[in-house]
């Protein structure tokens, strides 16, 4: 079976380390880190990385036995010629790196959410990825979860009828956490188009100065799709999500470790929702899914699951939002006007 070279910018949590913090934790399924899925993967190999610190460099070459190690990326880029590029960087250097590895004709880029700080970066991410090809993927992982997917399944099957609309429950900031929530309804509802968004950040009283925050702030949202579909996020829970159909309700909780399925049944001459059986879905690696899910799209010529045109259309979402509340609450018709506004996360 022919490997794929992987190369990986940024050498810290997401690319190296991260697994260490989750291990115990049920949420999550290991390998987590990009460094540790491609050592689990029998169709990628693991050859370099890249970071301006050499302390991390050191670090990340003697965990995992990397000896091609950079400071420049581009450099690495052009002396290892690696298939897939991980950019596990800050948020203000996405945009910015995508495009270059994009144009040094790399097939396959794995990119940390958020995908940029504005939209007319996440335009110009979009725009070189089509010029040249690239299947890209970022960092929203529970499309890519075993759990989640069963879940879009049982929607799609029927289980609870008609879509109707979704929910996000818990508290987060806007691109470094809502990027996921946005994705998730977006996944478990079928990817649907948005048409208007409207939402405001925390706290109520912030204002965006100069078209810019250079802090990731708290938001809550409602959006509205196509076909009638609508989504909200509640800032209470534990990252659980809960779609609604004409015949029921699927839940996830404890940010998707229990399932709770509820469905359509009579009692006496009312309908009510009850519960249903619903089989404990499998939890897999979603990092090690995500990467091998570029490779599938690459060798068979389709959009990976997190295509780039997915990823700008959550992106667009989150400041939409922000633009809302720049309005003071306003629906944001979208495609988004403002593609300058930019927001700073990490």
């Amino acid at each position: 079976m022919e490997k794929y070279k992987v190369a990986i910018v940024g050498l810290g949590r997401m690319a190296s380390t991260i697994d260490d913090e989750v291990r115990d934790y049920p949420a999550v399924a290991l390998p987590y880190s990009i460094a540790a899925a491609c050592h689990a993967s029998q169709k990628l190999e693991l050859i370099a990385g890249a970071d301006l610190l050499e302390e991390k460099r050191q670090a990340f070459g003697q965990r995992w036995g990397v000896s091609a190690l950079y400071e420049d990326y581009l450099e690495m880029i052009r002396k290892e010629s690696p298939h897939l590029v991980a950019i596990c960087t800050r948020g203000e250097l996405h945009a910015e790196m995508a495009i270059h590895v994009a144009q040094t004709e790399v097939p396959m880029i794995y990119l940390e959410k958020a995908m940029a700080c504005s939209m007319k970066e996440a335009d110009a991410v979009l725009a070189v990825c089509k010029e040249h090809g690239v299947y890209l993927n970022t960092g929203v992982l529970r499309r890519f979860d075993s759990r989640y997917q069963q879940a879009r399944q049982w929607i799609e099957q029927g289980a609870i009828g008609e879509l109707r609309a979704g929910v996000h429950y818990a508290p987060s900031s806007l691109l470094h956490g809502h990027i996921h929530s946005v994705d998730t309804l977006m996944y478990l509802m079928g990817d649907p188009q948005a048409l208007r968004v409207r939402g405001e950040l925390r706290p109520r009283n912030l204002n965006i100065e100069e078209n810019r925050l250079d802090k990731d702030p708290g938001a809550t949202y409602h959006i509205e799709f196509e076909n009638g579909l609508e989504a909200w996020t509640i800032p209470v829970g534990q990252w659980d999500f809960e779609i609604f159909g004409t015949k029921g309700s699927l839940r996830s909780m404890n940010n998707g470790v229990d399932w709770r399925l509820r469905q359509e049944t009579r009692v006496g001459r009312r309908t009510t929702h009850a519960e249903a059986p619903y089989p404990p879905p499998a939890c897999e690696s979603a990092t090690l899914f995500c990467l091998e899910d570029l490779v599938a799209a690459y060798e068979e010529e389709h959009p990976p699951l997190g295509d780039v045109q997915i990823a700008h259309h959550g992106t667009e979402i989150c400041f939409a939002v922000a633009e809302s509340h720049r309005q003071g609450g306003s629906w944001i018709e979208l495609p988004l006007a403002n593609r300058e506004l930019y927001i700073w996360h990490v």
